[in-house]
């Protein structure tokens, strides 16, 4: 019983992302108004045709998560990814995998051998060793 709720919750959550990835696609900008249109009616998203989603000023910016909880999912945040501004996965990897004594040990202890350093050695001199210069030295 416990695993059929679960992937019923799934089912509705795929829904939503579904059509939540169809409304950002499709809708229709107005270039001259600067604003995005919602281009056909979105039941699980509670949008109607002609909502404004987005906007330079006056609108109500859709938020998935809220979507989510109003279909009653609980712990909506596992399915949705972290604002931007509370910091995202790459934030979360730079802050805490990172900082992991593991992998700074194995960077420390397993120095990867560079294979450019022994072909610099053997290069031709370029221009008698002035480099790339396209004017004479005399000048």
């Amino acid at each position: 019983m416990l695993k059929s709720a679960r992937d019923e919750v799934q089912g509705v959550v795929d829904d939503v992302r579904g059509e939540w990835k169809t409304l950002w696609r499709e809708r229709i900008d107005d270039r001259v108004r600067a604003e995005g249109l919602a281009s056909q009616n979105f039941s699980l998203l509670f949008v109607e045709r002609g909502t404004v989603i987005v906007a330079t000023r006056d609108f109500k910016l859709l938020d998935l998560r809220e979507i989510l909880h109003q279909h009653e999912i609980e712990d909506a945040e596992r399915f949705v990814s972290p604002h931007p501004s509370v910091g995202g996965w790459g934030r979360f990897i730079r802050t805490v995998i990172r900082q992991q004594s593991r992998a700074t040990q194995w960077k420390e202890t397993a120095p990867m051998p560079s294979r450019r350093a022994g072909r610099k050695r053997n290069l031709q001199v370029k221009k008698c060793g002035r480099g790339w210069v396209h004017r004479s030295i005399d000048k």
